[in-house]
């Protein structure tokens, strides 16, 4: 899947992306010939280059070891498209993880989010169709608000979606496939991280709606689902994991524990949802069961996908549907080390 190809993240100082070059760089007997870590971010380049350099010298692990010889550092912004140009050349595989992924952030400044999601997206396809360039496969990262979006952020990941579903026509020596996935437990900007800093200053915990419920996969699963929908995804598809669910106040309270500290309700905030849903009504009809993932066919009849005949859901796929018990919910925290506060979860600590 990535022997000797050259990687391309876009957004690579993220959470995620941190995430997959540690991965991509511990794929002994695999490895890329290089993988680029592009973004427009100089300072969280130059700490993420650094965290490297401190792990190499006190570690003789294949992951450390490796990254002088393999990690390229690009600055660069996806908004430009030279900039994006630049960088695809000689590239083999897409990552973009780049986004303005902040509900309330895109609410006030929509067309920022307009600028990175979709003309970002825009830039990939026309570098690839204009340049000729032999890119492999894209995959671009989507998100569950991108399915029947209320809010900005969503509508531009519903629009990036298409974009890259609507690359296959105009690039078709490329594979364009996306991965759709809801929180990323301990991700930056994620509820847990909110949650231990406020239980390390005594409370409350804050919960905007005591009904609110999300999917919760770890950034781990996250890259998972990139690496399948590599590896098994036909054009125009997208990838959704298939994982469990929860209420957020529940999330609070195992968190918690037994330390006297109370849970206050604050409301809604601009352009949330209470359920996050993966899939919706019309989707559920062309989704495929494929191992631990839920596949979405695209719509486009060009792309030469055979209709769904017996669809692996009768309705949509809402974080509403099987929620954990709070006992299960205690196992899956507990699972990832996440019932206490750790520097896994600080942003600048990401190779503990």
């Amino acid at each position: 899947m990535f022997a000797n190809k050259r990687v391309l993240i876009t957004g690579g100082t993220g959470s995620l992306g941190k995430v997959l070059v540690k991965r991509l760089l511990s794929l002994e007997g695999e490895l890329p010939k290089k993988i680029i870590v592009f973004s427009r971010d100089e300072a969280k380049q130059h700490s993420m280059r650094v965290e490297y350099q401190k792990k190499t010298i006190v570690t003789d692990e294949i992951i450390y070891n490796n990254f002088k010889q393999l990690l390229e550092f690009r600055i660069g912004d996806l908004r430009d498209y030279y900039s994006v140009c630049s960088v695809l050349k000689d590239v083999d595989i897409v990552i973009n993880a780049a986004a303005l992924k902040q509900v309330p952030s895109c609410e006030y400044f929509p067309y920022e989010a307009v600028q990175t999601n979709i003309t970002g997206a825009e830039n990939i396809v026309r570098a690839i169709e204009i340049n000729k360039f032999n890119v492999e496969v894209v995959v671009g990262v989507s998100t569950d608000k991108a399915c029947k979006p209320v809010n900005v952020m969503g509508m531009t990941k519903a629009i990036q979606e298409r974009v890259f579903i609507s690359g296959n026509l105009k690039c078709p020596a490329t594979r364009f496939i996306c991965v759709r996935y809801g929180n990323v437990l301990a991700s930056r900007g994620s509820v847990i991280p909110l949650f231990h800093e406020q239980i390390r200053n005594g409370g409350p915990v804050t919960v905007t709606t005591r009904d609110m419920t999300r999917f919760l996969l770890s950034l781990e699963d996250a890259v998972d689902t990139i690496f399948a929908a590599i590896l098994h995804g036909k054009n125009g598809e997208t990838y959704i994991p298939i994982v469990p669910a929860a209420k957020i106040v529940d999330v609070a309270n195992v968190l918690i524990g037994k330390r006297n500290i109370s849970v206050t309700v604050t409301g809604i905030r601009p352009g949330e949802k209470i359920h996050e849903i993966l899939i919706s009504d019309e989707e559920a009809t062309r989704s495929l069961k494929r191992g631990s993932y839920f596949v979405i066919q695209p719509m486009l009849p060009e792309l030469n996908i055979e209709p769904v005949s017996d669809p692996a859901l009768a309705k949509e796929y809402s974080s509403s549907a099987d929620i954990m018990s709070v006992e299960g919910l205690e196992d899956l925290l507990s699972k990832h080390n996440l019932l206490v506060d750790q520097s896994l979860i600080i942003e600048g600590e990401m190779l503990k």
